[in-house]
């Protein structure tokens, strides 16, 4: 008795080059991540919103359950490779945003494709990411033009990413690559 995968190899195979070509781009930002924290700290929401990107060009591509969990996992790997001391934050990011990226999705049983499901993800990551670091990097002690300019640009962030993803993913679909 042989069983139906709910994502076929194209599918994992699109998954995995997309997870690469976006693990790349992953460890440039963890690289970049210390020396945006030691300098202008406000940014670190621009780098740390690049890691959406391996799920909204994938659900963008594919149009599928779970191409964005897997995705992400992918890029993790990838990124750990370039920083292996941040394996488990990266493993821990892309677990997060592939499942608020699914979650959202799923919400619209994968029936709804519009950006604005995208951003909508995009909003809830960013507004995750800022609320986190901002206990967690002790920002109340900030100048509040400091702290306003942090929490901008970490919703922003993940927004524009998501714009640069669907751009990518578009793209990709228009090039070929999610007919089956």
């Amino acid at each position: 008795m042989t069983r139906t995968s709910t994502l076929s190899t194209r599918a994992l195979l699109v998954c995995a080059a997309i997870g690469v070509a976006t693990g790349i781009l992953g460890g440039i930002a963890g690289w970049l991540t210390i020396p945006v924290l030691l300098g202008p700290f406000f940014l670190y929401g621009l780098v740390l919103g690049s890691h959406v990107l391996p799920g909204i060009i994938a659900q963008e591509v594919l149009r599928q359950p779970f191409v964005a969990l897997v995705t992400h996992v992918v890029a993790a790997l990838i990124a750990s490779a370039f920083n292996p001391a941040w394996t488990l934050r990266f493993l821990g990011t892309a677990l997060l945003f592939g499942a608020i990226q699914e979650g959202v999705a799923a919400l619209t049983r994968y029936r709804s494709w519009g950006p604005w499901r995208f951003f909508i993800s995009a909003a809830v990551i960013g507004v995750l990411v800022a609320v986190v670091v901002y206990f967690a990097a002790h920002l109340s002690v900030m100048a509040p033009w400091a702290q306003i300019l942090y929490l901008t640009i970490s919703v922003l962030g993940p927004i524009a990413w998501t714009a640069v993803g669907l751009g990518i993913g578009s793209a990709l679909r228009r090039a070929g690559v999610a007919r089956r």
